[in-house]
């Protein structure tokens, strides 16, 4: 193979001589020749397109040349060599002429036009020369070569010696600028539409006037492009034809632009020639750079053939916009599937193979295909808040779903790439906590992409964060792809990063266990820039490809914990999908999946569901194999009923195993103290500096507490070693915590999230560990597991510290997150003092809203607050915004302590159509009256939607799935006693909005408190209001201000307010009301009766109506304010009115 720098070597060379004119070309006949895709094409003519001026941006496109060429170098080098020949000026030669040939314009130009022009130029002016070389090409005076012998006077001998002087110099072949040209001659007679780049591409730069130090011949016109002043081209219009001499259509003058001929400023006339076979829709008008010049009507109005552009323009036919000046040309050409060289077909095949040999099993006997569970995702949206902490907590920046809304968008992991091949998602993410599978989904893709699947890929590049040197600066692209990546090795590395620069579009970069990446703080500022350099760390080519500085147009898949170092990037990522957790049909088929004897399988099957957390836990899916572990091995009846029981079995149960195999015990003290320290980083890579024997290593690697791997950028061969998973590192850090005496009670309960005021989210490291603690201070014996020596006064003085801590806690100051968490400690230890001192400081309005609840959440909830010991006490909770599954709603709303519920509208209809379909008759009347909306607030059209539910369940008394149910003899009680609606859509949505909620208003009997501020329902709004309130017979407050109501829709307001007897606060603040609205509501105001206050503040009624309003208001004596001031009325009539009656007031 030819050495690369030979090959760029040449780029640079030709680029060098050939200049900007031949570049076009030159891309296209390397296109044609499928030496690079076409989105590398237009890559590059953009590159080419910008101001190539500096000798760093002229190599950097020689550079991004030179790679496919030389990777094709057969397919490229006749290329190239052809662009230099192009250039070489092989002297006069006219014996060959081409008569297939396309004429330039010159051609097509009669005789008589340049005879009128050369007559009417003072050859004796000053300057002469200079703008003549400039406005006259070689083309426009080569008109014929044949000899004249008829006598010819001065003037035009002259010009005969013009013409042979400027033919001596012209070459045969055409100029290279003409190249593309005749590529698409080929595919078509020529159209203005093929010149139009061309002429785009330069006309800012050959149609503005020249600055008097820059050389006229500097400048050059278009080929195809001539100019004619404008007073010879009315002249030849007058006396001559613009029908070329041979026939065809004439020459088309486009418009004029201003050029200083002969020290004087001239419009000058741009002629086209004409295409040979005419397409309207096809053709373009090329754009003058000369603002506002156009042709005068009486040259644009010749008479001309009919398919003439301006005839086309005359119909009224719409040409195709011209590309800007940064756009690439089009390409009209059928798309050719690449050929993929030979060596790069095999690696693919090793790719292939390797990833699924490395990605077939998740754990010993269990293999992806086969154990894999497809558990669905979930899309999720962002909302963007304002201001600057706006963006550190994720649950504030994700749209929380219901559980409802989650199952309709719920899709499977064939729709995670879906529109990846069309550029439209670059950047995909995959959230999911700790345990819920993020890995086994990658590896499960990565087996669909070695089999055949998703054939938008060539390339799979998988890395894992947390086995990575993040800061190192040593590293480049391809080293991240080929080196630091689960791929094989390859000899050639360089000839396959080749061919991966030339089709990006057809990577996917795959990253793992992103949360390890940490310190992301200045992450996106300091990216890696150029894909051939190295010297660049892993955190520097992340964020180059994440902003696509390099490897531009791959895919990028990052799979992260929602609570983690992402937060602050998902604003910039393309579509973001969030794992599900584990369906109780996922959970059996799991669990059916996992032990080979199917009676097993159904016995453990039946005890995971006897028990109800341990059902509750196997929604994690790492914990349902936990479980399964525990029942593999131990056919117990009782299965744990904490987390920390369960993560404590499985590892006392792996350190038995390994203990029969090996004879001895294991020390795990030293594991405990790796933990610690990778806690304290949030790293789950053994540190380097740690020194780790390797008996323990193998025995930590045996029982699976620890994974190694070899990287091969480790010369020395030292692998990489880790621990296996957040809950097995966490729960041994807890352990030193609390069974070494080197840890004090203060270093124990500073790990918990119930003091800490770090800004930096902590995220499930400190949820996980808290919980771990709480439950090994509680423990009956002490762990199998551990090694450290520690007495009962440790023990119990540890025990009594985080009693204190719990006892001195406020839950009702707490945000629902910590309160969630708070109630997890509790029931880890199993504590029934500790229950009843939670439940008796719990605020009688819990609200868990904005804390996303899962089912082991609302599981723990349950059991504390169903089996706290005490005084009764009754709650109302708020469970909305929390996406609690149905499972888990339905047992915390069944609680005798909860009073009342406010949850998700469709959640709660679900629920109850459950309940119904269970045939629970007792509970379904049960969940139906606790059930409130009170207060309603209705921000958004689904919410209106929601409440149109409830109001049609209520009236016509049954579900929607046509089910009547007993419990709905009396309606929706949360529907009969809603007292306050707030509608708060805004002038936007608001005025159509409310026509729908309009509809509803009648069935809301209780209704006291109507909200409508802000909303621009205008008069016809204020028309259908006034249809409705009459039935609102328990209305005591309505406000309308700022709705745009003026007097028509007052007039029918009014009437209606005589019939709202209870109404007591009536607020048209800011609309459009003036006299003739302020004495239709003077005239209803004595008969209302109970109103008490009245705002109609800031209308547009002048002294005239303030007076109708201050007389009525003597025959209101129940009113005790009308404020009513505005710039209308006169202050001193106002003052006057105030002093009359002290009622009328200016403000509050």
């Amino acid at each position: 193979m030819v050495p690369f720098q030979d090959v760029l070597s040449e780029v640079r060379r030709v680029l060098g001589e050939a200049g900007s004119g031949l570049l076009p070309s030159l891309l296209s006949q390397l296109l044609d020749a499928q030496v690079f895709s076409e989105q590398y094409y237009r890559s590059l003519f953009r590159d080419a397109g910008s101001d190539q001026g500096s000798p760093a941006e002229a190599d950097d496109l020689a550079r991004k040349l030179a790679l496919p060429i030389w990777q094709k170098w057969e397919a490229s080098k006749g290329i190239l060599f052809s662009m230099c020949e192009e250039k070489v000026d092989p002297g006069p030669d006219t014996s060959e002429i081409d008569e297939n040939a396309v004429p330039s314009i010159s051609d097509l130009i009669p005789d008589t036009l340049f005879s009128a022009y050369i007559d009417s130029i003072d050859l004796s002016s000053p300057g002469f020369d200079e703008s003549f070389d400039f406005y006259f090409s070689d083309d426009v005076f080569d008109i014929s070569d044949e000899p004249d012998n008829k006598p010819t006077t001065v003037r035009e001998d002259r010009k005969t010696q013009t013409r042979k002087r400027r033919s001596d110099k012209r070459p045969t072949k055409k100029p290279a600028r003409l190249k593309l040209s005749k590529e698409v001659d080929s595919e078509g007679p020529p159209t203005v539409e093929n010149y139009s780049h061309v002429i785009s591409a330069r006309r800012e730069g050959s149609f503005q006037p020249p600055a008097r130090t820059t050389p006229l011949h500097a400048r050059t016109i278009p080929p195809h492009v001539v100019q004619i002043p404008l007073a010879i081209a009315t002249t030849a219009l007058d006396s001559a034809s613009l029908l070329p001499p041979g026939g065809g259509a004439a020459l088309q003058i486009i418009q004029t632009i201003n050029h200083p001929v002969m020290n004087q400023i001239m419009p000058t006339y741009v002629l086209v020639s004409p295409p040979q076979s005419l397409n309207p829709i096809s053709h373009v008008f090329p754009l003058s750079p000369a603002d506002g010049a156009v042709a005068p009507l009486e040259l644009s109005m010749s008479a001309q053939p009919t398919s003439s552009l301006s005839d086309t323009a005359s119909k009224g036919h719409t040409p195709h916009k011209t590309p800007s000046d940064d756009s690439t040309p089009p390409v009209h050409r059928t798309k050719k599937k690449p050929v993929i060289p030979k060596h790069v077909e095999d690696y693919i095949g090793r790719l292939k193979s390797h990833l699924s040999e490395a990605c077939s099993e998740k754990q010993t006997g269990l293999g992806v295909a086969s154990h894999y569970i497809d558990t669905l995702l979930v899309p999720r949206k962002l909302v963007i808040r304002s201001g600057k902490n706006a963006n550190k907590c994720l649950e504030k920046e994700l749209v929380v779903l219901s559980e409802s809304e989650r199952k309709k968008a719920m899709v499977d992991r064939s729709h995670v790439f879906k529109d990846a091949a069309s550029g439209s998602k670059h950047l995909i993410t995959v959230l999911g906590r700790a345990g819920m599978g993020k890995t086994t989904l990658l590896q499960r893709l990565a087996l669909d992409w070695s089999d055949g699947g998703l054939p938008q890929f060539q390339f799979m590049f998988l890395l894992d964060c947390k086995v990575l040197d993040l800061v190192q600066p040593r590293y480049g692209l391809k080293n991240l792809l080929f080196d630091l990546s689960d791929s094989p090795s390859c000899q050639d590395s360089s000839a396959l990063f080749q061919h991966v620069l030339s089709c990006p579009e057809k990577v996917l970069v795959v990253f793992d266990s992103f949360n390890d990446m940490k310190d992301l703080e200045g992450l996106l500022q300091a990216p890696a820039v150029s894909a051939s350099c190295e010297g660049y760390s892993v955190r520097q080519l992340f964020s180059g490809l994440f902003l696509n500085k390099i490897l531009s147009g791959c895919t990028l898949l990052i799979a992260s914990r929602p609570k983690d170092v992402l937060n602050q990037l998902l604003r910039k990522v393309d579509s973001i999908l969030e794992l599900c957790p584990f369906s109780p049909t996922d959970v059996e088929r799991y669990v059916l999946n996992y032990f080979p004897d199917a009676s097993r399988g159904e016995s453990a099957l039946r005890k995971i569901n006897s028990q109800r957390f341990m059902f509750s836990m196997c929604s994690i899916p790492l914990l349902c194999s936990f479980t399964c572990s525990l029942l593999e091995q131990h056919d117990v009846d009782t299965l744990p009923s904490t987390l920390t029981d369960l993560c404590l079995g499985v590892i006392d149960q792996r350190l038995d195993l390994e203990t029969k195999e090996r004879g001895s015990k294991m020390d795990v003290t030293q594991l405990c103290n790796m933990a610690w320290e990778g806690f304290k980083s949030q790293s789950s890579l053994l540190s380097q500096e740690q020194q780790i024997s390797k008996e323990l290593m193998d025995r930590g690697l045996g029982c699976r507490i620890l994974e190694s791997r070899v990287a091969r950028e480790q010369s020395d061969g030292t692998p990489v070693t880790y621990f296996t998973n957040l809950f097995v590192q966490n729960l041994l850090g807890a352990l030193l915590l609390v069974q070494s005496r080197d840890q004090s009670e203060k270093t124990m309960l500073a790990q918990t999230v119930f003091q800490h005021r770090k800004r930096k989210p902590l995220g499930e490291w400190h949820d996980l560990l808290q919980r771990f603690i709480m439950g090994l201070l509680y423990q009956k014996s002490p762990p199998l597991c551990t090694g450290f020596p520690q007495g009962p006064a440790t023990s119990q003085a540890k025990r009594q510290a985080a009693e204190a801590q719990l006892e001195s806690l406020k839950p009702a100051e707490l945000t629902p997150s910590k309160l969630v968490e708070l109630f997890h400690c509790v029931y880890e230890t199993r504590s029934a003092r500790l229950a009843k001192l939670l439940v008796k400081k719990l605020p009688d309005d819990l609200s868990f809203r904005g804390a996303q609840l899962s089912l082991m959440d609302a599981c723990v909830i349950e059991h504390l607050l169903r089996n706290a010991k005490g005084p009764r006490q009754m709650f109302s909770t708020d469970l909305q915004d929390t996406c609690v599954p149905i499972g888990g709603l339905k047992e915390v709303v069944a609680l005798s302590c909860i009073k009342s519920y406010r949850a998700s509208t469709l959640d709660t209809v679900d629920l109850w159509e459950d309940l119904h379909c269970s045939g629970d008759e007792l509970r379904l009347k049960s969940s139906i009256h606790k059930f409130t909306i009170e207060p309603f607030k209705a921000s958004q059209e689904c919410h209106v939607e929601n409440l149109a539910l409830l109001v049609q369940i209520h009236t016509e008394k049954k579900l929607p799935s046509g089910g009547a149910a007993s419990a709905l003899e009396e309606g929706v009680p949360a529907v009969r006693h809603l007292h306050k609606l707030d509608f708060e859509l805004g002038p936007q949505n608001g005025p159509e909005v409310f026509r729908r909620l309009v509809e509803l208003l009648p069935a809301l009997q209780s209704l006291q408190h109507l909200d409508l501020e802000n909303n621009k329902i205008g008069d016809s709004g204020a028309e259908r209001l006034a249809c409705v309130l009459p039935s609102l017979t328990s209305l005591k407050m309505l406000n309308l201000s700022q709705n745009s109501i003026g007097d028509a829709g007052l007039k029918k307001l009014a009437q209606a307010l005589s019939d709202v007897s209870s109404l007591q606060s009536l607020s048209l603040y800011v609309n459009e009301i003036a006299d003739v609205g302020a004495e239709n509501l003077a005239l209803v105001l004595p008969a209302m009766q109970s109103l008490l206050d009245l705002d109609v503040r800031y209308n547009k009624f002048t002294d005239i109506g303030a007076q109708k309003l201050s007389n009525a208001l003597r025959s209101s004596p129940s009113i005790k304010s009308l404020q009513m001031w505005n710039g209308c009325i006169p202050y001193g009539l106002f003052e006057h009115l105030h002093h009359q009656d002290s009622r009328i007031r200016a403000m509050q």
